[in-house]
């Protein structure tokens, strides 16, 4: 029912929660290289549990070739940038959540390339600087599915 998107992940752990979380709502992983780490990580494995052989995960050179083999679907990127909060954004199926790097989240240039209203934020404490990577992904992926009823791609 919907993509997300890793844009150069880089903390296994991470990778390995969010494939337990697509596995677990039907949603299609993609990752732009380069990862940060090889699939085959103890630490990617250990997060995602047995859960990657239910996960539909694809690998990209780029974001670009991503977004082309996905017939360039409506893209929302998450990011402390975003002036639309996550939760007053109206999620169709087919939607691609787009999520940076832990370490420095997207590129200025993929965000400006990109209509406003479609970077989305999460609210947090002022002196904050960002949320865990896969809770970020839960947060939003949920929001998303919760707008669907929770319906199933099956």
């Amino acid at each position: 029912m919907f993509n997300l998107i890793l844009y150069e992940p880089e903390i296994p752990p991470n990778t390995g929660n969010i494939i337990r979380l697509c596995a677990n709502t039907g949603t299609l992983l993609h990752l732009i290289r380069p990862l940060g780490f090889t699939l085959d990580n103890k630490k990617l494995r250990r997060a995602g549990l047995d859960y990657r052989e239910f996960a539909d995960l694809r690998g990209h050179d780029s974001l670009d070739e991503c977004l082309d083999a996905l017939d360039r679907p409506r893209t929302l990127a998450i990011s402390t940038h975003g002036k639309t909060m996550y939760s007053e954004h109206h999620y169709m199926p087919g939607d691609t959540l787009l999520f940076g790097p832990e370490t420095r989240g997207l590129p200025g240039e993929i965000l400006q390339s990109m209509n406003p209203a479609r970077v989305l934020r999460i609210p947090m404490q002022p002196q904050s600087r960002s949320l865990n990577l896969s809770n970020a992904a839960a947060i939003v992926l949920f929001e998303a599915w919760r707008q669907q009823s929770f319906q199933t791609g099956a």
